[in-house]
């Protein structure tokens, strides 16, 4: 157990059984005779915990002041993953519509307020100091995404009608879902489509229509899955990958250098402090535009074809003015 857990155990112990024993410590806790020696100290002096050594009855108690309530262990609190999962987990259970699942949902909602309201700080005021913000989030029918859901989990294949954005036009497709992808703050279905007669992402906004069919789903296997789709940039999928090669000036890598664009990407500083930045990618689109926010602090080194895009990109803007 790490430190934080191990005061709340001494803390329990030290109210439950008034006088405690070292060996009883050293045993329930499982650490050292020193890392208990220390964890005393850390409670005392920095806590103020009125821990004392009682020689008579042989062990450690509180002070008579803990009777008095002059002493409580502050609060639990949380690292940046956790309260994050938390308040999505809130967020994400106060919002869902009415269903099948509302009877089992109450108590996973009064659960993870309890967690919350666990801490020093009170569950409003976490709300109140901490904000989730979701941006480019779209809109998706609800209908539709329980669809595939539902298909997903069954295993069965289904047939959508997909809106291309590209041409305002909306094409009938049968797939066989493979996972559901939540990516910078919207949903994408991995499928295998049967028209294509490959794997395809879809995003679940651009759904409009969901029909489960009686046949069984061609199942892929994970590392086909990821091989396929998680190897480029992004949300577009391909194994085909080329490699981007970026340079940031001194001022933008300050934020760049600590940010991770692919998990098999390679950085450096060069001799005049630009960050040079490597990554595969598979599709130009999403990175192209990626690329464009960051104005004059980003060069494309390589390849020929993604620096092209970007110049074409630029000029198309620059025509607009």
């Amino acid at each position: 157990m790490d430190r934080t857990e191990r005061f709340y155990k001494i803390n329990e112990l030290l109210r439950t059984r008034r006088v405690v024993p070292r060996e009883m410590f050293l045993e329930k806790l499982e650490v050292s005779l020193a890392t208990f020696k220390r964890d005393l100290e850390y409670l005392r002096d920095r806590m103020g915990a009125p821990i004392e050594w009682d020689r008579e009855l042989g062990g450690y108690r509180f002070d008579d002041v803990v009777d008095d309530h002059h002493f409580e262990l502050p609060g639990l609190w949380f690292n940046d993953t956790e309260i994050h999962a938390l308040l999505v987990m809130e967020n994400l259970l106060e919002d869902i519509e009415p269903g099948l699942l509302k009877n089992h949902i109450k108590p996973l909602k009064t659960q993870i307020r309890a967690i919350m309201g666990s801490t020093d700080q009170e569950l409003e005021e976490i709300r109140k100091r901490i904000r989730l913000i979701a941006m480019g989030a779209r809109r998706y029918r609800l209908p539709e995404f329980e669809g595939l859901c539902v298909a997903l989990f069954k295993r069965y294949r289904v047939k959508i009608l997909h809106y291309q954005r590209l041409t305002g036009d909306s094409l009938e497709r049968i797939v066989s879902p493979q996972r559901l992808v939540h990516y910078r703050d919207n949903w994408y279905l991995d499928a295998w489509c049967h028209l294509r007669n490959g794997l395809r992402t879809f995003s679940v906004d651009a759904i409009r229509e969901v029909e489960t069919l009686k046949t069984k789903a061609k199942n892929v296997s994970d590392k086909k899955l990821d091989d396929e789709l998680t190897s480029g940039y992004g949300i577009f999928s391909g194994k085909n990958t080329k490699t981007a090669v970026l340079r940031f000036s001194p001022v933008r890598a300050r934020w760049i250098s600590r940010e991770i664009s692919h998990p098999k990407q390679k950085s450096k500083f060069d001799k005049d402090g630009y960050y040079i930045l490597e990554f595969p990618f598979s599709d130009e689109r999403e990175l192209v535009m990626d690329i464009l926010k960051h104005g004059e602090h980003v060069e494309v080194l390589k390849p020929a074809s993604l620096k092209k895009a970007v110049i074409t990109q630029l000029n198309r803007a620059l025509n607009k003015y």
